[in-house]
């Protein structure tokens, strides 16, 4: 372990949710919360990653035409084992028939066991999305369908998909990310078919369940990509969509809703596939 790490503080007047959304898609050693700050810990620094924050809460004024006051402090810090002490402020979760539980946890009798370190990557159960793609993989995967994971982060979903029996494909737009997916299959005695380093617009074939949990813009952005990786007649599961964009998401899919599942601010759609232009 390094002798110093990066500290950042990242706050807001507005769309916090938003931007917490934007930084799990893009940071994997876990986020604090605190007052109305978000507090990201690296031993590498994190610099690009904020460029790219400010680029995005740069579109978002221009978007709703308002003015957002965004505050990043960095800061360099001793290492005083910052890692453990996060993994002590950490419990297993319970999404219906799943256990997602860290390491230094035991499995729990009758349910599915899910075993990730959230230190390592994003995807611990813990944030609203998750859950709902969960409660989503427990009521439509009965065993043997063809699944993606798109933006897998640490493989939980896909992971959960393989061990209700389908046959999982992941894909995530940062290397990192597949390669900590990797490592979490084969800590859960699970297999993956394809993984590749991008998004749905690479995948090779065509599917009965696509899962995206990713921020509502970029659902919007690659929504033809989704819709073309998914079989006709399968479903679509969207998440990471604020409740306050679920009209433009699911206006932009234009498909029937099979189920919404909603947690907080946090919605989770689920859409049958029609072909590319909704019918």
């Amino acid at each position: 372990m390094d002798r110093y790490y990066y500290e950042y503080i990242v706050s807001t007047d507005k769309f916090k949710d938003e931007i917490e959304s934007f930084l799990m898609d893009r940071f994997y050693n876990g986020i604090e919360e605190r007052d109305s700050s978000l507090i990201l810990r690296s031993e590498e620094p994190l610099d690009e990653v904020m460029d790219e924050l400010r680029g995005y809460v740069k579109s978002l004024e221009e978007l709703f035409d308002t003015s957002i006051d965004l505050q990043i402090t960095k800061a360099k810090k001793a290492n005083e084992d910052w890692i453990e002490n996060y993994k002590r402020s950490i419990t297993p979760v319970e999404a219906g028939a799943f256990y997602i539980y860290p390491s230094w946890y035991e499995p729990k009798e009758g349910k599915i066991n899910i075993q990730i370190d959230p230190a390592l990557a994003f995807g611990s159960g813990h944030h609203e999305t998750t859950r709902g793609c969960l409660s989503a993989i427990e009521t439509y995967v009965e065993g043997g369908e063809e699944l993606l994971d798109v933006g897998c982060g640490s493989g939980i979903l896909a992971i959960a998909g393989a061990k209700k029996g389908a046959k999982v494909d992941i894909c995530d737009t940062d290397e990192l990310a597949i390669e900590e997916a990797k490592k979490n299959f084969a800590l859960n005695e699970v297999e993956f078919g394809e993984a590749w380093v991008g998004s749905a617009a690479l995948a090779k074939k065509k599917y009965d369940i696509v899962i995206a949990n990713i921020v509502a813009d970029v659902l919007v952005m690659i929504a033809q990509d989704l819709k073309r990786a998914a079989k006709e007649g399968g479903l679509l599961v969207l998440s990471g969509i604020i409740d306050k964009y679920r009209d433009k998401v699911a206006q932009k899919f234009n498909l029937p809703i099979r189920q919404e599942i909603q947690e907080g601010e946090w919605i989770t759609m689920i859409l049958e596939n029609r072909g590319e232009d909704g019918r």
